[in-house]
């Protein structure tokens, strides 16, 4: 007789995607839970479960990358629960097949960039700022100048390229020609029902909707585990780092407002 262990039985995580990119959702983080659920010989399917506004152009692309290698070893479902827009859109064409409620927010392709500039406030308080560069686009992006007509440019081309890759990416993904995501790419988004006719999701349904696909995909009986990528804040208590990882969080959170940064970012959110 052979006797089957219920913890040894095939499964579908659920991995959560939740939060903006480059800031609830880090490649730290979701890079190892990724690759950890491609080896695994118990998770034989996965389901995407996303709520993000995009954020980090680059973090979309990296995550869409090891999602990808993920769909490639098994079936992999983007369930978007509440908003996959732009780099959370980004994330879902990864999966093998999207899933929307009927009033979730979907798709916001494009790109933008924010770029601060408080030169006039530092003129206000008295404080100038001298820049030695190498290069007439060395000092591109600092805060406290003013735009040339040439960084401007140089500014364009670079949204460009990153619209030109999302495109691309859509397309693949969606398995269709790129002169038809270009017909989506107005940079709004789109109601579920909406975004279903359009083609930008396969169907309407909730979370057992999408688990219930995956295991069907991967032809297992549906047994769900979820799977949460976090930092631990009661470790970094007893290691008495926990105070210190809280300013280096907000400095590292002064630093990004006045970056200059490209984003696959939906704004209305």
């Amino acid at each position: 007789m052979t006797v089957k262990l219920p913890f040894l039985a095939p499964k579908v995580a659920v991995l959560e995607l939740y939060g903006t990119l480059g800031g609830a959702i880090r490649t730290q983080q979701y890079v190892p839970a990724i690759k950890a659920l491609r080896e695994s010989r118990r998770v034989r399917a996965v389901v995407l479960d996303i709520d993000s506004p995009g954020g980090s152009a680059t973090v979309a692309d990296y995550l869409h990358s090891e999602l990808k290698k993920l769909a490639a070893k098994k079936p992999v479902v983007s369930f978007i629960r509440g908003l996959g827009a732009s780099g959370g859109y980004f994330l879902a064409v990864a999966g093998t097949r999207i899933i929307a409620t009927r009033a979730s927010l979907v798709g916001s392709i494009g790109v933008i960039t924010i770029r601060p500039v408080a030169q006039d406030l530092l003129h206000k308080i008295g404080v100038r700022v001298a820049v030695a560069k190498s290069g007439p686009l060395k000092g591109m992006g600092l805060p406290f100048v003013d735009i040339t007509e040439e960084e401007r440019q140089k500014d364009e081309r670079m949204v460009q390229q990153f619209f030109a890759h999302f495109l691309t990416v859509v397309a693949e993904g969606r398995r269709v020609p790129v002169e038809r995501v270009r017909e989506w790419a107005t940079g709004e988004v789109f109601w579920g029902s909406e975004a279903l006719e359009k083609g930008l999701v396969d169907e309407l349904g909730d979370l057992d909707r999408a688990t219930a696909l995956a295991a069907e995909l991967a032809r297992i009986p549906e047994r769900v585990t979820r799977v949460r990528p976090r930092r631990n804040p009661v470790l970094a208590r007893l290691t008495g780092q926990f105070a210190e990882a809280l300013v280096r969080s907000a400095a590292a959170e002064i630093e990004r407002q006045l970056t200059t940064r490209i984003e696959y970012r939906w704004r209305g959110h």
